[in-house]
């Protein structure tokens, strides 16, 4: 059979290039997977140089770390203890200091490949850890489903257990949380791997890959023929697949893409009993084999479903073979639980009806179809495949902005001195370093929130100790480091400053912070999370840098670390967001504002303090969205509620707490809510 039937006519290169402006459409262009993945990586950088021995390491994984931003993709983020490390044989232990590092050894002796026991060489430090150890004929072994079991955070309400991971949704998005053990040393069992690497990728890649490891995942292989299912890990290459993704072009990225959209959109609605046998890790999989094989030379808009239909034909094949080659030890077949028996024949059948049909298959993807069409139509459409001509400035501007207060809201929070001048340091490094456009907005981002940190920290550190000089010297390196926060910052981060002032007594300073934010707030073509007028957003700020943009127009909620006090009327939200393994709160921008406004008139006058109150209940009451939202609606009831209790309107202040309570739980400061209730009643 022809790749290309007959009856999609001449045009077949037109099609090509309609279905690659698609992609761009919905995947991205280079540019945005480009900032996508930056941002995330310069954050992850930063943390990784940052944290000490004893540390929890987190890392993003998945489809979003790669660079897509598909509906309905999965957030995946890995857990491992730093200071725990795997190696595969005894003389490895040379390399590490065993004083600092905790040992486990990996023997794939018995076990299929791919797959691993995991024997302790050392002590645990971790209480969570102990139970998940079993003595097994002298030696300690790590079970895999105990540790499975055992290190489920409950993140998030209705968590599940799902293959290694922890699964859970927030808000309609879908969490995975794995915890797992890092291991630098590359396995020998994926060692031909590296001799197969001849085209691609290139041998600088493959060095950095052999480089930075693997990991182990706690889930073993359910056709295991020694029947060690609970006890065996499965290896985890997921920083290697990361790279291999970076290496493609646009072209085999949108790709990887089209397949992924594919299986959802029509292999997953083929049948019941077909319905996700295959997942995107097999598309994944297939892709870099393809690449690999070198079945296209020339990966480029004008033969985009070249690429697409050898995948296809390439995933057929180990259909109806029953195997699925994992990419780097083929020798462990990914189908061997899955795609087996009539389910197999079944899958198989419907596969092949769809190749039958040649790229017209494509027909039946809601998000391809109109683009296939409209060129089938009109033979002489032009097609645009210059990515610069695809979105506006506004459009990459509001993308960029919003994946870096994501990234910005995840940094890695702490009340340790040492770390915050070490992480500091990091980043005044980088500063020097050569950095893209994306990463040096994402670098002045992550310095403002621990100079913040810092300051407050800092500040309570020398306040208890009594002495005036150091108080004095403190306040002054604190107002100069708010005010370096607010430079690299914006707009938001000068909230910092008026709570910093309230929390000295200083409450006409803090006042006189809060009307400059007002003003500036004002403005035209704000952005505040992803909503912008764009037309004034461009006719205010365009043509301007990164730097300058994320200065002056953008606006985003506040974050504070639960480990430090801030205001001391939120301490008690605080003690009990921390206890239920929140360490931060977020608090909407006009939120907060209004309540360090009425905080401060309480001080000087009555009656602006009444009106600071009822801006900050009509703002409760009665936003839909646009300035509170949704998920951080449970903190500010609760803020409602502590004003009008001030006030002695408890009647208010019951109802408010009440309205907390009804929220989706995200802070998890229902004990400190259910107290303040109680408080009401006390006599």
């Amino acid at each position: 059979m022809d790749v290309f039937p007959k009856n999609i006519g001449t045009g077949i290169q037109h099609v090509c290039e309609s279905v690659f402006v698609r992609l761009c459409q919905i995947v991205g262009t280079s540019v945005q997977v480009a900032f996508r993945r930056e941002t995330r990586d310069i954050k992850e950088l930063v943390d990784r140089l940052a944290a000490d021995n004893d540390d929890v390491i987190h890392l993003e994984s998945g489809s979003r770390r790669e660079g897509f931003r598909l509906e309905g993709s999965d957030i995946d983020i890995m857990f491992w203890p730093n200071d725990y490390r795997v190696i595969w044989d005894l003389i490895q232990c040379e390399y590490y200091d065993t004083a600092s590092k905790n040992l486990i050894l990996a023997d794939s002796s018995m076990s299929p490949p791919g797959f691993t026991l995991l024997e302790s060489l050392t002590p645990t430090t971790y209480s969570e850890f102990r139970s998940t150890f079993i003595r097994v004929n002298d030696r300690i072994y790590i079970f895999s489903s105990l540790f499975r079991g055992t290190m489920q955070t409950n993140t998030y309400p209705n968590s599940v257990e799902h293959g290694p991971c922890e699964s859970s949704e927030l808000m309609g998005k879908e969490y995975d949380f794995a915890w797992c053990f890092a291991c630098d040393i590359w396995p020998s069992s994926a060692s031909p791997w590296i001799d197969r690497c001849r085209s691609w990728p290139e041998k600088e890649v493959v060095n950095t890959i052999v480089r930075n490891g693997c990991h182990f995942v706690p889930i073993g292989n359910p056709l295991g023929l020694q029947g060690y299912k609970n006890e065996e890990w499965r290896i985890s290459f997921s920083l290697a697949e990361q790279k291999l993704v970076y290496t493609m072009n646009h072209c085999q990225f949108l790709v990887y893409g089209l397949l992924k959209i594919f299986l959802k959109e029509v292999i997953d609605n083929l049948s019941e009993e077909t319905n996700k046998l295959l997942c995107s890790y097999h598309m994944k999989t297939v892709v870099f084999w393809v690449i690999q094989g070198n079945a296209i030379p020339f990966w480029c808009p004008q033969n985009f479903l070249v690429g697409f239909w050898s995948c296809f034909k390439l995933l057929i094949k180990w259909v109806y073979e029953g195997v699925c080659p994992n990419f780097f030890i083929p020798q462990n077949n990914m189908f061997l639980s899955k795609v087996h028996g009539s389910a197999q024949r079944s899958l198989f059948l419907k596969l092949h009806h769809l190749y039958e049909q040649g790229l017209a298959c494509l027909l039946q993807s809601p998000s391809i179809r109109l683009h296939i069409t409209d060129v089938l139509y009109n033979p002489r459409l032009f097609i645009c495949t210059d990515e610069n001509r695809m979105k506006s400035e506004g459009d990459y501007d509001t993308e960029l902005f919003n994946e870096i207060m994501i990234s910005r809201f995840s940094y890695a929070s702490s009340t340790n001195m040492h770390y915050s001048v070490k992480y500091l340091r990091i980043i005044d490094k980088l500063i020097e370093s050569p950095l893209t456009q994306y990463q040096i907005v994402m670098v002045q981002k992550l310095a403002a929130p621990m100079l913040q940190d810092t300051v407050f920290t800092f500040n309570t550190v020398c306040t208890s100790t009594g002495f005036n000089k150091k108080v004095y010297i403190a306040d002054k390196m604190s107002c100069h480091m708010l005010r370096l926060a607010a430079n690299l910052g914006g707009i938001s981060e000068m909230v910092y400053n008026a709570m910093f002032f309230y929390k000295k007594l200083r409450y006409k300073e803090a006042l006189y912070v809060i009307e400059n934010i007002k003003v500036m707030l004002a403005q035209p073509g704000l952005m505040y999370r992803d909503k912008v007028d764009l037309v004034k957003y461009i006719e205010a700020f365009g043509g301007l840098s990164w730097s300058t943009k994320m200065r002056k127009t953008v606006v985003h909620d506040i974050m504070l670390n639960n480990k430090t006090c801030y205001i001391n009327d939120l301490t008690l939200e605080q003690q009990f967001a921390l206890q239920n393994f929140r360490d931060r709160l977020f608090i909407p921008l006009f939120v907060i504002l209004h309540f360090v406004e009425f905080l401060c008139y309480r001080h000087i006058d009555t009656a602006l303090a009444q009106t600071a109150l009822e801006n900050l209940q009509v703002l409760v009451h009665y936003d839909q969205g646009l300035y509170v939202h949704a998920i951080y609606r449970d903190i500010s009831w609760n803020i409602l509620g502590i004003c009008q209790q001030m006030t002695g309107n408890h009647m208010a202040a019951l109802y408010s707490y009440q309205k907390s309570l009804e929220q989706f739980p995200f802070h998890r400061i229902q004990d400190a809510t259910h107290m303040r209730i109680q408080e009401l009643h006390a006599p």
